[in-house]
């Protein structure tokens, strides 16, 4: 079985159970993420590769990690996660790309992500729900960091943080590539 049909079944397995978790029927959590009735089926189904964008808003309707909903072993207390397993969601030709490095839910998911921008290139988020926070440092070239149409450039070893709940955009408007490590917690549903 190929890593991407196996995180396709995991999906669709986690999808389920945490839908049953929480008590929401199909139409319930359509609505919470703003995605089709029939989307969630597909991908209850393992009939489709849903994009990063709705994966992290079913996620995010769920109140749970993106590696939470492709997690496919449930591991101990301590989880090594070797590089080579760190899960690569979104990547352009040009050579940008994203890496999920590790999540777990504490009190709610929080995610560790590294990130690389190739030059000219960048990434939109929307609005993800009330209280999540993203914390991240540059380790080499510049971001530009947009958060609700306010640039902010953030040079190597500059630390930013922001509250996620506006549309935000990481870019990268220098000539060489920007690369950061980045974490994200949201708030657990209530």
């Amino acid at each position: 079985m190929s890593d991407l049909d196996l995180l396709t079944q995991s999906l669709a397995r986690n999808v389920k159970h945490w839908r049953s978790v929480r008590g929401y029927t199909l139409d319930v959590l359509a609505a919470r993420a703003g995605v089709s009735r029939g989307m969630l089926i597909q991908i209850e189904q393992a009939r489709t590769n849903p994009s990063l964008g709705t994966v992290v808003k079913i996620g995010d309707a769920l109140g749970v990690s993106i590696t939470t909903l492709l997690d496919y072993e449930q591991g101990p207390k301590v989880r090594l996660v070797p590089a080579e397993q760190a899960v690569r969601l979104w990547h352009t030709d040009a050579g940008s790309y994203n890496l999920l490095l590790a999540g777990t839910e504490a009190p709610g998911p929080l995610e560790m992500w590294r990130w690389r921008l190739m030059p000219g290139e960048n990434s939109a988020s929307d609005p993800h729900p009330t209280g999540t926070a993203e914390l991240l440092h540059v380790t080499s070239g510049e971001l530009t960091l947009t958060v609700d149409g306010v640039k902010y450039r953030v040079p190597a070893g500059t630390t930013a943080s922001f509250e996620a709940n506006a549309p935000h955009t990481y870019g990268n408007e220098g000539e060489v590539p920007a690369e950061m490590v980045m974490a994200i917690s949201v708030p657990p549903v209530q």
